[in-house]
């Protein structure tokens, strides 16, 4: 959204004031948010995140991308697919059942790219990360919190985070976590504690982050990097009974950290579907509810990603139908962006470094 792109189109919820969650697109022009919702139907939102995930969300965004190419034929078009990010989490990539969802998304990327090429457009296939297997969870903020560091306030019974009053916290996004610390003179006793903390393979501090080309101005003082098979909550409350009411739900917004187990209903929840349906009949009555369907149950998720893998062939991949253009060896995602170009211009002329002296 926002961005100096000609076009664009993207899920964007509307949140009207009653509670409801309703499915919608964004789109730049914006007569093409119309255009495609009457040719395409609503975008499947509980198909794109959420414990109803599947390969309906993608089928819409390829056939959108088929649209617009066709009509408006962009120079460029990046198309996100999201299928593989579900099932990858949900069971981890050596389920059996991974080789159905490659069938799925192979037909439906196979089919937009025939679209394109016999037009003559060049195509790429990137992916920028690989899931990898795990087997258990860090909840990095409890770690923070049963050392004292972390301030909870209660709201009507519920535990809420409270960044601000607190000497460090932890953003958790798979399994890359950034530490924000409050005053400088703590950020050593914070590292310390991390690296002692079981699951916890590195922490990096601001040499670290430079090596990495992580210090960015808006990173943590401190970025934690998982262990091999393991992966960050968000989670700090240590009594699901005062976990906020939010916590059960698929709630981006809210959430301080990602959340993978978004994914399942909860396995406690006898009749799931039943209870989804009553929920939802009484939102259709105009009753204000809450579908808190979701568990709290971190070793549910099966896979993750974030940190570099050990073996290569388990990272992300750029396909190219112009293997001329690729270099030799891996492709540093720092060169993604001149491969592109080149894609789209051909060979670039070297770069000029302006000196002055």
């Amino acid at each position: 959204m926002y961005s100096s792109a000609d076009i664009s189109v993207t899920p964007r919820p509307l949140y009207p004031a009653d509670g409801r969650k309703l499915p919608d697109i964004y789109a730049h022009p914006p007569e093409l948010r119309s255009e495609l919702t009457e040719a395409l139907g609503t975008f499947p939102l509980f198909h794109f995140w959420g414990p109803r995930a599947d390969i309906r969300s993608t089928q819409w965004i390829a056939e959108c991308a088929r649209r617009i190419y066709d009509a408006r034929r962009p120079t460029l078009t990046l198309v996100y697919l999201p299928h593989l990010d579900y099932n990858l989490q949900r069971l981890g990539p050596d389920h059996r059942d991974i080789a159905r969802d490659l069938r799925e998304i192979d037909a439906v990327c196979g089919e937009l790219i025939e679209h394109v090429e016999r037009d003559g457009a060049r195509v790429v296939v990137l992916s920028e990360y690989g899931i990898t297997p795990v087997s258990g969870a860090v909840h990095i903020n409890r770690v923070l919190r049963e050392a004292g560091l972390l301030q909870i306030k209660a709201e009507v019974g519920r535990e809420m985070l409270d960044p601000g009053a607190s000497e460090a916290f932890a953003v958790a996004d798979h399994q890359v976590a950034h530490l924000y610390v409050r005053q400088p003179a703590r950020i050593p006793e914070v590292k310390q504690l991390l690296e002692s903390t079981p699951g916890i393979e590195s922490v990096l501090d601001e040499e670290g982050k430079r090596a990495h080309g992580l210090d960015h101005s808006r990173a943590g003082e401190l970025i934690a990097l998982s262990a091999a098979d393991r992966w960050f909550t968000y989670y700090y409350w240590l009594d699901d009974e005062r976990a906020p009411d939010f916590a059960r739900t698929v709630d981006i917004h809210r959430k301080p950290g990602y959340d993978p187990v978004e994914l399942f209903l909860d396995p406690k929840i006898r009749f799931p579907r039943l209870k989804v349906g009553a929920k939802l009949a009484r939102k259709a009555l105009g009753f204000r509810m809450l579908m808190d369907v979701i568990p709290l149950d971190a070793s549910l998720v099966r896979g993750s990603h974030g940190r570099l893998t050990d073996d290569p062939r388990a990272g992300p991949l750029f396909i190219s139908g112009e293997p001329s253009l690729l270099p030799e060896g891996e492709v540093d995602a720092t060169a993604v962006k001149e491969l592109l170009l080149q894609h789209l211009f051909g060979a670039l002329p070297p770069r000029v470094t302006n000196a002055t002296s």
